[in-house]
């Protein structure tokens, strides 16, 4: 995963309407109900299938930081999928997404190019076009760089042309350094 994919799942994350379970069995409960095996599960987590059942039982309680932290990121990234899916639909037709980061950009202009631009710090709001590509290529399995791409593009139209009104001999933008980067749809 890239800072963007990172970036995307926790905007998603921040759709829950209820919390996912915090106990260990509830999460194991929740996960089998899921995948529906608990080799399945022991799969997804790295643990056995007899692990799987102790920690269902309540036999053993208290798995390796690791694991508990992968048992963790397995059930956030099955919780609440229709939650998810209709405030992406909603940005990727209204709303659009917002992007907060501190990253250093580099452009192309006639006058000459620069891959070594300076940190800014912007929030800019990115269409529902913008909003749409990423989930697209996200679903499609692209990477970071791609979804660099797209958010740089995004920038490049919105924040550097300012929609076409200046910056018009700016041809192409990239995202070379991200310190920080955040999502809000």
């Amino acid at each position: 995963m890239g800072e963007i994919d990172d970036a995307l799942e926790r905007a998603d994350r921040e759709a829950f309407t209820r919390q996912p379970p915090k106990t260990l069995k509830g999460q194991i409960g929740f996960l089998l109900r899921q995948m529906k095996t608990a080799k399945a599960v022991a799969a997804e987590i790295g643990v056995t299938a007899d692990s799987v059942n102790r920690y269902r039982r309540g036999a053993r309680k208290h798995p390796p930081e690791d694991i508990a932290a992968r048992i963790d990121a397995a059930v956030r990234a099955r919780w609440q999928p229709q939650v998810r899916k209709r405030r992406r639909k909603r940005a990727a037709a209204t709303t659009g997404i917002t992007v907060e980061t501190r990253a250093r950009f580099g452009y192309t202009a006639p006058v000459g190019t620069t891959d070594d631009g300076r940190f800014r710090r912007l929030t800019v709001h990115l269409p529902p076009a913008y909003a749409r590509r990423l989930f697209d290529a996200r679903e499609q399995g692209a990477g970071d760089q791609q979804l660099r791409g797209i958010v740089a593009e995004g920038f490049k139209e919105v924040y550097f042309q300012d929609g076409g009104s200046r910056a018009m001999g700016i041809s192409d933008v990239a995202i070379n350094d991200i310190d920080y980067l955040d999502l809000d749809f």
